[in-house]
This record gives C-alpha cells, structure tokens and sequence, in this order.
C-alpha cells in the first residue's frame, strides 16, 4: 500500500513559545536621548521665543513667535534651557555683540528671559536726557518719522495707560493704535525705530560708564521697557549687564498671534496675523552718521 504522509504539526510546543512585547528600557533610552537632543539644540544652536510684553514695540508685538540663535556671542551659563546654572563667570568662544542687535537676557537672580537692544558696549557713557540717548558725549541722531498704525486685537489693546490718547478710528472702520516713532542711528550706522509717547521717569537716566564685559541695553518702547534704566527692585536690569548674560540674537519671526482665538479650531486660522512671518530682525545699516 502506497504510503501516507502525516502532516506534521507546526506549532511550537508549549513552553518554547516566544512572546513578543514592548522593551520598555529601549523605549525609554529613545525617548530620554530625543529629549536630550532636542535641549542641546535649544542650548547651543537655537530655540523659539515668545514675545510677551509692549517692550519692544513697534518691531516685535506681544504674541510674535521669534528664532532665537544662541552660537553668535559664544555660550555661557545661561546658554541651556531652563537656567540650571549658577552665575558664572567668563564664555565659550565669547564675542561682544553689536550695537543695535536685538538679545535675550537673564536679569540678575532671575530665571527669566527679557528681550532688547543692544545700545552701549563696553567703556560707553550712557546718558538718557529727556528721552535722548547721549552716547560718549553725543546725541545719538533721531528722526522724527509719520506716526506708525499698528491694528488693534487682543495682543495689542493699545491701552490709554501705555498709549494715552492713541486709539483711533480708521477709514475702514477698525481700531488702530497710532503711534509717535522715531527713526534711531546708532554710530555704527544700525537703525530702527522707537516709539516715546511724551515725558516719563525712564527719560532721565545716567550718565553712567559701562564697565568691561558688560553692555546697556534698551526697549524700542522707550517709556514701557523694564531695561538698563530700571533698577532690579522694579524688575528691571538694574544698570549695565555682565556679558554672560545674554543667551543669544533674536533672528526672524516665524509667526505672530492676535490673541482672538478661541478652543474653535476655525478661529487658529484668523489669529494669525498677516505679513510679519519671516520678517528678519536684524537691524538695518545705514550711512553712519558724522
């Protein structure tokens, strides 16, 4: 009789069975190292910021979202995020910045970061006289510009306590915040404008000489900025600042909100204020004046 062919059973007997699951250590070592890599980028190559305040007005608005690179001036103890590091002193690869370039800074004995310009290096005499910056002796040249309409929405209200007396009514019906600025020409021939609303404490200020290693730095809004001018007990930068404090130069915005949106998916895409993404924040050059 012809033979017959058992078929042969191709389970694995019990107990020699392999159960595939989750290698949670290897998860984990994943996620740990993404999370290392992604604060090493934000510590030493770049991170995003938010604008939170007038301070910088009319070049950054509250709700603009900005590039931050942290490799120009070299790194120091404020360089990785969240600010774990006592004061130290000195930095890596160090290098002033330039007048009229926009910075991040750590006030002293705070966890924070602040926002302005670069306006006094290193051996300057700062005086503010009535609203006028005297560097080394002389005025820093201005020029009064056409009042500057920025719309009104939820990130700027334009309040009568910050702008008295702004709040007008355009041709096409909405609300605009409109604005005294002034063109500033800093020696170095950088230029930007600054917005002075009239007489303020934060008009007077100095004359103070900026020690080594350290540098003064401004708000464009001039009479709203908690900058160099202010004293600490204020929240202000309490004078000229170490260099080691400055984390990095604020590059471009990438995005900006009016803060009119609601949990209404639909109303993220309204928030988004046109014509500001992409707009690089570098100052501008311009013959130096004599």
């Amino acid at each position: 009789m012809p033979a017959i062919d058992t078929p042969q059973d191709s389970a694995t007997p019990a107990g020699e069975q392999e159960k595939d699951g989750v290698n949670w250590w290897h998860e984990l070592r994943s996620i740990t190292l993404l999370i290392l890599a992604v604060l090493a980028f934000h510590s030493f190559v770049a991170k995003p910021f938010y604008i939170p305040s007038e301070s910088m007005m009319p070049v950054l608005l509250t709700g603009d979202r900005l590039v931050v690179s942290k490799f120009p001036y070299g790194w120091s103890y404020v360089s990785p995020s969240f600010h774990p590091l006592p004061f130290l002193k000195g930095r890596v690869l160090g290098r002033l910045p330039q007048r009229g370039d926009i910075v991040i800074v750590s006030p002293h004995n705070r966890r924070e970061d602040y926002i302005k310009r670069v306006i006094g290096l290193p051996g300057d005499i700062i005086e503010v006289r009535g609203g006028q910056v005297i560097l080394n002796g002389t005025a820093v040249k201005q020029k009064a510009m056409k009042p500057l309409r920025l719309p009104v929405d939820g990130n700027a209200p334009c309040s009568p306590d910050q702008f008295p007396g702004a709040r007008v009514r355009g041709a096409d019906g909405r609300d605009y915040c409109e604005l005294p600025v002034r063109q500033e020409i800093l020696p170095n021939g950088k230029t930007y404008l600054t917005i002075d609303m009239g007489p303020s404490a934060l008009d007077w200020y100095g004359p103070v000489r900026v020690p080594a290693d350290h540098v003064f730095l401004m708000g464009d809004n001039r009479d709203n900025s908690a900058d160099s001018r202010a004293p600490l007990a204020e929240n202000g930068l309490g004078g000229p600042v170490p260099w080691e404090a400055i984390g990095g130069r604020a590059e471009f915005i990438t995005f900006s909100l009016d803060g009119n949106a609601s949990w209404n998916p639909i109303s993220w895409f309204h928030a988004f204020r046109s014509g500001r993404a992409g707009n690089s924040l570098r100052p501008r050059s311009v013959a130096a004046p004599d």
